[in-house]
């Protein structure tokens, strides 16, 4: 019975999930009924939003799309508002999706070379940036730390996927699986405390 309840509120907390909120307000203000978060935890947060795009380069601005849609981030009367419209959730998702299967993928090249890390710490200053702008912070500083969590996180998810693989004995496949799901859910976690 009890874990029929546990699973249970993991689902009902899924589910609240892709509700979209109602209780929208202001850039400089927080959301009602939200937690408020102060200023070291948005900044961490866009560091950690970063190290999502360090183990998966499209996941982080893919995800901080969808939380600016449904209203989880305030982007609104930012220079980032564009990223809450429904075309940048369609682009980014379809490029993250892409790149969950091209990842698995024999001939991809390796996320610590110099391409894949640009594209990392761009796109997780992109997504630190959006974070940072939610919790009415610098963007450009949102953008620096999110930049330094996609390198950090590059060469971290790198060394863990290539320890993990050999000490488990098991494929890489496995490991790269539960890899795109911990970017996935940590990325969705990363966004919904606001």
């Amino acid at each position: 019975m009890c874990q029929f309840v546990s699973l249970f509120r993991v689902v009902s907390w899924i589910g609240s999930l892709f509700k979209k909120r109602t209780d929208y307000i202001g850039v400089d203000q927080f959301h009602k009924g939200a937690r408020p978060v102060n200023s070291s935890q948005v900044l961490l947060l866009a560091f950690l939003i970063g190290a999502i795009a360090g183990l998966r380069t499209m996941t982080a601005p893919a995800v901080v799309a969808w939380a600016a849609n449904r209203h989880w981030l305030n982007l609104h009367d930012s220079p980032l508002a564009l990223m809450g419209s429904t075309a940048a959730v369609a682009v980014f998702t379809v490029l993250a999706i892409g790149e969950l299967v091209v990842d698995k993928l024999p001939s991809t090249p390796s996320r610590t070379k110099l391409l894949g890390l640009i594209g990392r710490s761009v796109l997780g200053g992109l997504s630190g940036a959006g974070v940072a702008a939610s919790g009415a912070q610098s963007i450009a500083l949102g953008a620096v730390l999110g930049a330094a969590g996609g390198i950090t996180g590059a060469f971290a998810g790198y060394e863990v996927r290539k320890r993990l693989v050999r000490t488990l004995k098991v494929p890489d496949l496995v490991i790269a699986l539960l890899e795109d799901a911990l970017a996935i859910a940590g990325g969705l976690l990363i966004v919904s405390r606001f």
